[in-house]
């Protein structure tokens, strides 16, 4: 009986999710085939009137991915090569990967060791004459602080951009005590629907969300090779469209969005509250302000014993993963753009520490106790 549990214990369970949903999304699909309008169809600009309402937003632009919105949403800020960007080191490669390819200076902060997200402090000490945007990741499923950051970011001037490709439909409240959803704080908000996200399409999506009017205005405009009217180019653009496939997957799922953010928090609650007790363990912390809906449930396992337990759980059948085992002021790709003096202890601390255990709709009580269980054996004979 153990044997069989564990194997039927997966990173991710998109094909159950799937079959709970299996009739509307075929029925969906479906529609677009016979349609055959797979290019910017009904369905696209369905998924944004939807997205509008859902997030309480002015404009909801879809796009291919969610590096493209990020990089959408550089682009209508009209900066120019060598201005900086200040984000996190701490993140998954996309966040920083778009600040490069446009020729601009990523400015690398630490993160906070709890929440993993960025350090206030170390972005205002960041700031120089050249900074234009503060790019927050509100990473594994719950938000920076934006108290802080936005007060910041008025200060000195500057842009704000959230990174909100592992947080869609957390809540987040404000100075004044409101509650909104992460990623419409700031200038511009950017997602992801892979497949794995809280919202996630059948293949790769993505948007960008704003108030502004003339920077939604302009995103649409990039996103479309930097036309508004066809074959008439006012800008350099790209071509990013969310697929009407995807678009028609993804209206079926939004309903669903906040029952799957609940069901991530219910089984992250079971692993917190049976794992807590384990004195080499540190369970993912809750910042003061902002709702956490776990896109991944992310452990510190500490004295060195991180990989070990990895290897321990492998050899039952139950998967984890190392979310992210090389910061990026270490990665090869940007040697040449970092300050080699400056130092990210924390997230260098991290990158050894870091454990994500299975986090998805589908988990069951079996085999969350299944895990949990091992964990401990694990801790058991240490």
């Amino acid at each position: 009986m153990r044997t069989i549990e564990a194997q039927a214990i997966q990173m991710v369970d998109l094909q159950s999710q799937y079959q709970r949903l299996k009739v509307d999304i075929d029925n969906a699909m479906q529609q677009v085939i016979d349609q055959a309008n797979f290019i910017n169809g009904a369905q696209v600009k369905e998924f944004s009137t939807h997205l509008v309402h859902y997030l309480g937003v002015n404009h909801a632009i879809p796009c291919a991915n969610g590096t493209d919105a990020l990089q959408l949403a550089l682009m209508a800020l009209d900066l120019k090569p060598g201005d900086e960007v200040i984000t996190s080191n701490f993140t998954f490669i996309a966040t920083v990967e778009v600040i490069a390819l446009l020729g601009l200076k990523p400015v690398l902060v630490d993160v906070l060791p709890d929440t993993f997200c960025l350090n206030p402090d170390l972005v205002e000490k960041a700031i120089t004459s050249r900074t234009k945007v503060i790019l927050p990741v509100h990473l594994f499923g719950q938000g920076a602080d934006m108290v802080r950051l936005i007060d910041i970011a008025k200060r000195h001037h500057l842009y704000l951009i959230e990174d909100a490709a592992q947080c869609l439909g957390a809540e987040y409240i404000t100075q004044d005590e409101a509650s909104v959803k992460l990623g419409t704080m700031g200038d511009i908000g950017c997602t992801s629907f892979f497949p794995s996200k809280n919202l996630g399409c059948f293949g790769d999506g993505g948007a960008c969300f704003t108030n502004d009017d003339e920077l939604a205005k302009r995103i649409r405009e990039i996103a479309n090779h930097g036309s508004k009217i066809k074959y008439y180019h006012d800008r350099v653009g790209v071509n990013s469209r969310l697929d009407t496939l995807q678009a028609a997957v993804l209206n079926v799922k939004l309903p669903h969005l906040d029952d799957f953010n609940q069901r991530r928090q219910q089984a992250a609650h079971t692993y917190s509250s049976q794992l807590s007790e384990i004195k080499c363990i540190v369970c993912p912390a809750h910042h003061a302000n902002s709702e956490h809906i776990f896109h991944q449930y992310t452990l510190r396992i500490l004295d060195g014993k991180r990989d070990a337990l990895k290897l321990f759980l492998q050899e039952r059948g139950i998967p984890t993963m190392v979310y992210y085992p090389v910061p990026i002021h270490r990665q090869s790709a940007f040697v040449d753009l970092i300050d080699k003096n400056k130092k990210f202890p924390i997230s260098d601390l991290l990158a050894d520490e870091v454990l994500s255990l299975p986090m998805h709709t589908e988990l069951t009580s079996d085999q969350l106790e299944l895990i949990i269980s091992s964990i401990k054996e694990f801790f058991n004979h240490e």
